[in-house]
Parts: structure tokens; sequence; C-alpha cells
């Protein structure tokens, strides 16, 4: 391994008691909020709480809860708009009703940026954590579960020259200035996550972070701990409540391991070390009842086999609730155009994401994977719709849609995951790469030539899917009463002009198959917990509720009634105001395995369909639990 030739300059100690914070004086805290548009009797109590309990993400009335949604945004990584993700208020209240009501998320992971948190050694910006809490309210309001996270990608865009091919994001210039790196340089690379093992600039960068060369993860962790003392002090009782924990590092890498030091070792004698470091700073923050979303080594799961290193967080012990397993998926094989040349198909990452509940159940923690996807444009782009399918499909269950209706009770846990990215400003924006005059990016999403963002803004301003409606916006449990046992969704979404259905309805079912007909469906399997609250499935919006039908032990219904506490199955807004929906089922019998089939199917199911369709799921679903 490559020694170390320059050392970082001085000594530096930062405690988060010494920090100096600059910017605009600190505003009042708000005084407490209104409920949310569309809130139910329940839902107040239900957002006061997040945590892990049992392995799973729990609510404050202790139902089981599913984030879904996307990263906001790769615009933080960008000097355009000073490290946020967006350029006003407005435009985060945009992003966030269209992210809602167009991408169906519950939940963003919401990028910050060191650099402009700490832009002087020592002196954290509060004008730039005010505009960051202001545009994170933007999605609180709506409706919508974030968790902050610290960004970084090649550590620092203060490594690159204006000339390079690549930049990078993350730590502020003060760090580089110090750090007397060597010119930059990744030789032959045809991807920019090269940098990571072969440019020595990233690689001494990331090794003098790991290993707090004159105190830089000092100054990072009393950062942090400042910028999450003024969001736990800025943001109201209820807004606080729905901040879900925070991500300390973005795919985290040694840069270079010592001598005999295995990426096994690495992860348990350095990268443990920090984070317990961080989760002290979040509990002195007044974050100690929510978790750290924590990433092991990026490559202990990649799919390419000469990229693969032993991780994993293997040897953290029991997480429990105090930390959240985070992980990060993309098909490299997929991506790399060589490795892998068709597209992918039916429990393509069955196994992938299989691994990921392994490590969550073995850590006794719950799991998400806080950024998969796959590029919209380029050469490699035709496998989207299919990549985008098998990783949603790897999601709800462990299982390919041709074994689940066989053994549906093997599905594991609905895993919780966050799409890259939502970047409004996609194809529009206006980036000086590198600080370059000579090199203005407006294309994609102006970083590395990468293309992501499933939404953009058209000429009119409106915010709009670039991908597939049926595949994004999704029908998913986002919060079960009792116990998820089994779910699955058949979205239909297209490659092209094919439509892709690979969890059809069994031929041993017939009136089950015709009720669903070529329409979407959902099916959820779980035992109550003799709650009054529902369960909760975020309604897709090509669910219309008048068109919608649900067969289930605790009913039958074509054409969702508004709810009411009386009403077992019944439809509501989620609450927010931004025009999206949910279904909401009540069984009130406890330790009962419950099922349910939502579907669009059928136009006008005739009342002997419906209860054909009930009697053979019935007998479908006996013993499943």
């Amino acid at each position: 391994m490559s020694k170390m030739r320059m050392r970082l300059i001085g000594v530096l100690i930062l405690l988060a008691t010494s920090l100096t914070v600059e910017g605009a004086p600190s505003a009042a805290a708000p005084s407490a909020a209104a409920p949310l548009p569309g809130s139910l009797w329940f839902d107040e109590q239900a957002a006061a709480a997040f945590t892990v309990d049992h392995g799973r993400f729990t609510d404050g009335l202790g139902r089981e809860v599913v984030l879904r949604g996307y990263n906001v945004s790769g615009e933080t990584k960008l000097e355009e708009n000073g490290g946020l993700p967006f350029a006003s208020v407005a435009d985060a209240e945009k992003s966030a009703t269209a992210l809602r009501a167009l991408g169906g998320g519950n939940s963003a992971r919401f990028l910050l940026s060191w650099a402009h948190a700490e832009p002087v050694r020592g002196q954290v910006d509060r004008a730039y954590l005010a505009a960051a809490t202001a545009q994170m309210r933007a999605f609180l309001k709506a409706g919508v579960r974030v968790y902050p996270d610290f960004h970084q990608d090649l550590y620092s865009r203060h490594l690159f020259n204006e000339g390079s091919w690549y930049t990078g994001d993350g730590a502020p210039k003060w760090v580089v200035e110090a750090g007397g790196y060597p010119r930059e340089s990744c030789g032959i690379c045809l991807f920019w996550g090269q940098n990571i093992t072969q440019n020595e600039a990233v690689k001494r960068a990331a090794y003098d972070f790991w290993h707090n060369r004159g105190g830089v993860q000092d100054a990072f962790l009393a950062t942090a701990q400042a910028t999450m003392t003024y969001f736990a002090e800025h943001l109201d009782g209820a807004e606080f409540a729905a901040v879900a924990g925070f991500d300390p590092y973005n795919e985290p890498h040694a840069g270079s391991y010592d001598s005999g030091q295995s990426s096994r070792m690495w992860e348990r004698d350095v990268l443990w070390p920090f984070y317990t470091r961080f989760r002290a700073r979040m509990d002195a923050a007044g974050w100690q009842n929510k978790p750290a979303f924590v990433e092991p080594n990026l490559f202990w799961n990649s799919n390419l086999f000469f990229q693969k290193q032993e991780g994993g967080l293997l040897d953290a012990g029991v997480l429990g609730s105090r930390y959240v397993f985070n992980t990060h998926f993309y098909d490299q094989k997929a991506i790399s155009g060589v490795f892998m040349w068709g597209k992918a198909a039916d429990g393509q990452y069955a196994g992938h994401f299989g691994a990921v509940r392994d490590r969550a159940a073995a850590s006794a923690t719950a799991a998400v994977v806080s950024e998969f996807g796959h590029p919209l444009t380029g050469t490699v782009s035709d496998k989207a719709p299919t990549v985008g399918k098998a990783m949603y499909q790897a999601l709800d269950s462990r299982l390919p849609g041709a074994t689940w209706w066989s053994k549906p009770e093997q599905s594991g846990p609905v895993l919780s995951g966050s799409q890259w990215q939502w970047d409004i400003y996609h194809g529009r924006h206006h980036e000086l790469m590198n600080g370059n005059p000579d090199k203005v990016l407006t294309a994609a999403d102006a970083w590395n030539e990468e293309d992501l963002s499933a939404v953009r803004l058209d000429d009119s301003g409106a915010a709009v899917l670039r991908q597939d409606a049926r595949l994004l916006d999704r029908l998913y449990p986002s919060a079960t009463a009792g116990h998820t046992v089994a779910f699955t969704y058949e979205d239909r979404s297209r490659d092209g002009s094919t439509t892709l259905t690979w969890n059809p309805v069994p031929k041993s079912l017939p009136r089950v198959s015709e009720l669903v007909g070529s329409g979407q469906y959902a099916l959820l399997l779980w035992k109550s917990n003799a709650s009054a609250a529902p369960t909760e499935l975020h309604l897709p919006a090509s669910f219309d509720p008048a068109r919608t039908t649900v067969v289930s032990d605790l009913g039958k219904a074509h054409g969702l009634p508004s709810y009411d506490r009386g009403t077992p199955i019944a439809a509501a807004p989620e609450p927010g105001g931004t025009g999206s929906r949910r279904l909401l089922l009540t069984a009130p019998n406890a330790t009962v395995l419950h099922h349910a089939l939502i579907t669009n199917g059928a136009a006008a199911p005739s009342a002997e369909l419906l209860q054909a369709a009930r009697e053979e799921l019935a007998a479908w679903s006996e013993g499943r639990g």
C-alpha cells in the first residue's frame, strides 16, 4: 500500500462547544405547527416518533414503517446553489409536492454539504444552516420524512483542478489546502468511481480523514454536532419528530489500507469507532432517540468480483435501535456495458437485497437501501426499465415473482429505499465544473456525466417524471399495524412498448386472475396487533379510489369509501395536502393472518366475482403465516 508522503499541517482540536457560528442571526424557533392537511385522528400520534424496534422501523403507534422515496438531491454536490438542494424554498416546496404526488415517496434522504456548512476552519455558517432548514421544512410540511446526509464523493471538489475530467464534493477547501496533496490524476478511468481506488490525491485525503490527521475528523464531527443542534432548535416538535435520523458519511472507503489491514479490519478498527463518535455527537445534539443510518465499506456488496471487499459491519455486533444498517446498491455489471449484455429479469437482485436483509437481521436492526438506480441516457440506458423494476421488486420481497405465490412466507421484510435521485433542475443546470468558466455544465445531472434524476421541470416549470410512473409511483405498505408477513406488487411497468409482468396471478386462482386482468395489483399478508389505528398502503395515482378493488378477509369493495373508524376498507388523503392518497385497512383481530389484494384491473366486477375471488384468496392464505 502507498505510504503517506505528506501530512496535514498542525493539530486541530475542535469540540462542538468551541465552534464559532457565523452568518445571519438566529431566528426564533417556530411555534408548534398545526396538524398537516389531510390528517386523521391517529396521524399526529403516529408521526410523533420514529425508531427501530425488533429490527423494523416503527412509528409513534408502534406500526411497522417502510420508507420509500428519493435522494434530494445531487444539486447539493454542485456550486451553483451554494451546496443546497434548491435555489429557493419555493423550489423545495414544488419538489416536495411532486415527490409525494408524482413519485409516491414518503421520505427523502436530504443531502448537506460539509464544505458549505464549515467554509472556514472552526466556523459554522449559520446562514447555510438556516437555508437548509427552511428547505428541509418544505418536505416535512408535505408529509415527507427526511434523514439528512453529509454527502461526499471523491472526498472534495477542491482536490480537482480546473481542467480535470472529474470532480468531487464534500470536504471544505481549507481541509484540502492543509493536506498538501499531489496533483490529482485517475489515469485511464472510464467511470468517475475509479478515482476512489486509482486517484492518489483522493486516496490520501480519505486516508487522512479516517486517521484524523491534523484533527480533520474532529472538525467534521464538531460541525455535524453543530448542524444537528441547529436543526433540533429551529424545527418545531412535530417537524423534528419527522426527521428519521442522520446518515453520517456517504459511501465510506479507507482510501488506502495499512500494511496487513483487510477491509473487514478497517471497518472494525477505523470505521466503526468513527460511527460511535458520531453517535455520541447525535446524543449531545438532542438526537438521542433517533438512529444513525450507518453505511459499511461501499464495496461490501459490489457485484463485480474484482471490486468486492469483505465488509458489511460484520464485527459491529448488535446495532439495535441506535443504528440502522444503511447501504447502497448499483448494478455495476449492467452499468459497465461489458459484464452484463442483456437486461435485468425477474428476481435479478433477490440475492443482493436478500444479503441486505440478512445483515440487518444479524445486527438486530432495520435496513435501508439509501441509494439505487441506473443511468437514464447513454449506452446502457436501455437496461434502465428492467433494472429499476428488478430493484423495486427486490425491495418488496426477497423472492422472484415466479415463486412468490408458492411460498410468500419467505418474502422477508419489505425494505426501505431511496432512489438516486430527485433533481428538478435536471438538464437546466449552470455549473462551472471545478470553477472553470470554460466548462459550464447544463445537461443531465451536471456532475461527472451522470444522468439518474427521475424528475425534471417542463417548459412551463411543472415537475414531470422521466421514468415510467407505473415503476416509480408504487403501492407499498407505508405503515403496518402489526407484523408484515409478505408483500408483492406487480406494477406492469413498461420497457418501451413491452409491458413487464413478472408476477402473474397463478392459474390455480382463476377468479383472482380474472379480477386482476391486465391491471396492476398488490397483495399484503400481515398479522395485526389489534390496534384501532389502521394499516396504511400508499395508493398510486393510477389507483383511482372509485375504480380500485380490494378483496380481503376484512371484506370486499369496489370503489373505496372515505375513511371513518367503522370502515375496515377505506381511502383517505395522505397528510401534507399534496393530493396523494392512501388505503386504510383496519383489522381488530390480533394474531390473525390477514390478507388484502388491491387491484385496478376490473372496471366493474360483479358481486359474484368479488365473492369468488375472496374465497380463493382465503383458501390460498390458509396456513401461510
